[in-house]
């Protein structure tokens, strides 16, 4: 039997057939490969929730104790002309028709006719879409502006007078309603001091007259987050402050404000991206009553006033792009977040 020679010292060894067939793994392309599988569950997510939601409230129209024709038309109304408004509404049809024919125009960009003035529901909705989006998101800034700086106060002063009233204050602010604390503000600022006005949305084109009437619906609307930022970025802060790292960067003798503004206060603000997803559906529900106490143009007074009379297909749409805005700020916080921290891709 021939005996196996090993090569001499100094020559290289050639690879046999089976471990050149082996694939190289390699790191970036299994980086890559977790981007994507990411990327792609958080997208069937996202289609799931707003699947559901499109279900749920078409449902809901259904389930609604009620003629429809009776609240719109009013009890003087013909009973042939009731039919044929239910005929024109598609009321009439059986309910798998229905929900159908609802998931086909969805799909399709079509949220339907409103049944009262006649115009198409999207363009209902985008008149008064931008006044409902800036309220919102001038308030997640007012709240982050103010929130983290008064959480990071209170973490690098635990345990003092400080901290127990900016925690006592935090908490006040959170347990009162966004529209208690509008009453108030309209109030205050509007009735006695006679400082801002509030009451509709100014002018189309003054900018400074829109942004006067902003400050008070902004500022009734984040006052809660405000609170609940503060106190999720103390609770943060104290974590990473007890990191080794940090001890190291203070041994090391760097400045206290750099190791807190530098490297305490970025990690800690991490965490907070995951709850700027939520912050938006809540003010997004906020927004109706603050709306509606300012008298302002927005999708809440637009969803009321459907309610009231069963206009079915401008409350549809108006719920359904709330569902959008909802599920998109989630699948791009969830996207930021994945992309800051990679361990919460690996674990996917």
């Amino acid at each position: 039997m021939p005996q196996r020679q090993d090569p001499p010292l100094g020559e290289p060894v050639a690879a046999s057939d089976e471990s050149a067939r082996l694939p190289d793994p390699s790191p970036e392309g299994e980086g890559a490969a977790s981007v994507v599988r990411y990327v792609a569950s958080r997208l069937l997510t996202t289609a799931l929730i707003v699947f559901g939601a499109m279900l749920l409230l078409f449902l809901l129209t259904v389930l609604v104790p009620g003629d429809p024709a009776a609240a719109l038309l009013g009890p003087q109304a013909s009973p042939e002309y009731a039919r044929r408004f239910v005929a024109e509404m598609g009321l009439d049809q059986p309910v798998p028709i229905r929900l159908w024919r609802f998931f086909a125009h969805v799909l399709t960009g079509d949220l339907g006719t409103d049944v009262v003035s006649g115009r198409k529901v999207s363009a209902a909705i985008g008149a008064v879409l931008p006044y409902t989006v800036v309220l919102t998101f001038s308030s997640i800034a007012l709240a982050v502006l103010l929130g983290v700086p008064l959480g990071c106060l209170a973490a690098t002063r635990p345990g003092s007078v400080l901290d127990s009233v900016l925690a006592g204050v935090s908490v006040a602010l959170i347990a009162v309603p966004s529209f208690v604390i509008a009453i108030l503000l309209l109030l205050v600022f509007s009735v006695w001091l006679d400082w801002l006005p509030v009451l509709g949305t100014g002018r189309a084109d003054d900018l400074l007259d829109q942004a006067r009437r902003l400050v008070l619906p902004t500022v009734a609307l984040s006052v809660g987050w405000i609170g609940y930022i503060a106190r999720l970025v103390r609770t943060s802060m104290l974590e990473v402050l007890a990191e080794p790292y940090i001890r190291t960067s203070r041994a090391y003798g760097l400045p206290r404000r750099t190791i807190i503004l530098k490297y305490a206060l970025k990690n800690a603000c991490v965490p907070l991206l995951a709850v700027l997803g939520l912050g938006v559906g809540r003010l997004l529900g906020g927004a109706v009553l603050v709306e509606l106490v300012f008298s302002r143009p927005g999708l809440g007074r637009l969803v009321l006033d459907a309610i009231n009379v069963r206009n079915y297909p401008v409350l549809q749409g108006a719920v359904l792009v709330v569902v959008l805005l909802f599920a998109g700020a989630n699948l791009l916080v969830d996207l930021a977040y994945g992309a800051i921290d990679p361990r919460l891709r690996q674990r996917r």
